[in-house]
């Protein structure tokens, strides 16, 4: 079974496995879940974040390894947060996100991806070491924001997605970069879907 899920195969010459091919079916589903605002979305982010653990690992880009682990917690936080989150304990709404949090998430950009970076360059067999520290915590942020359903979540999705796609392009992930394109388009959806939530709130409030 686990050397059938790696068996190199062509798709009209993009060269993948089903492995990779699973992980690019369940992540489009969760992501277009999300911007739909359907808490079924976690439940296929926590299936994706297992399956790509193996595509990443197998490309030596460790340091996705770890932010698909910490996919798969939040995606369980998200999901119990959507359903039973708020003060009324019937799901979180959508809101821009609190104006105190920017520095707070900057100053973990910059300190955590300049560690990361240099522990992965010392002692690790990593490729693109700081660009893929850089993503993946772009990304840690981004889902975290989006399990409390704040809206500029998915700004910084379209960034890290646009930039996800020419760096899986560069290590031969065809197929995952096709994927990252997709996500970046969901992204800019999802983004106009929440903000057209926001201004229906505010109206009927």
């Amino acid at each position: 079974m686990i050397d059938w899920l790696n068996q190199t195969i062509s798709l009209s010459g993009i060269i993948t496995t089903p492995l990779e091919i699973l992980g690019f079916l369940t992540g489009a589903i969760c992501v277009y879940l999300n911007t739909r605002q359907n808490v079924l979305g976690w439940f296929f982010g926590i299936i994706n974040a297992v399956l790509y653990v193996a595509v990443f690992w197998q490309v030596r880009l460790y340091a996705d390894v770890g932010l698909q682990g910490y996919y798969f917690i939040t995606s369980i936080y998200g999901w119990w947060l959507w359903l039973y989150g708020g003060k009324s304990h019937d799901g979180v709404v959508v809101t821009s996100t609190p104006v105190k949090l920017y520095p707070v998430f900057a100053l973990i950009f910059v300190v955590v991806t300049l560690s990361w970076g240099f522990l992965l360059g010392r002692f690790t067999n990593a490729s693109l070491t700081y660009a893929d520290s850089a993503l993946t915590i772009a990304s840690l942020i981004a889902q975290w924001m989006m399990a409390r359903k704040y809206l500029e979540n998915w700004i910084i999705w379209i960034v890290a997605d646009a930039c996800y796609t020419a760096m899986y392009f560069y290590k031969d992930l065809h197929l995952t970069a096709i994927l990252y394109f997709v996500f970046l388009v969901l992204a800019v959806m999802g983004y106009v879907q929440w903000k057209r939530d926001i201004s229906a709130e505010v109206q009927g409030s």
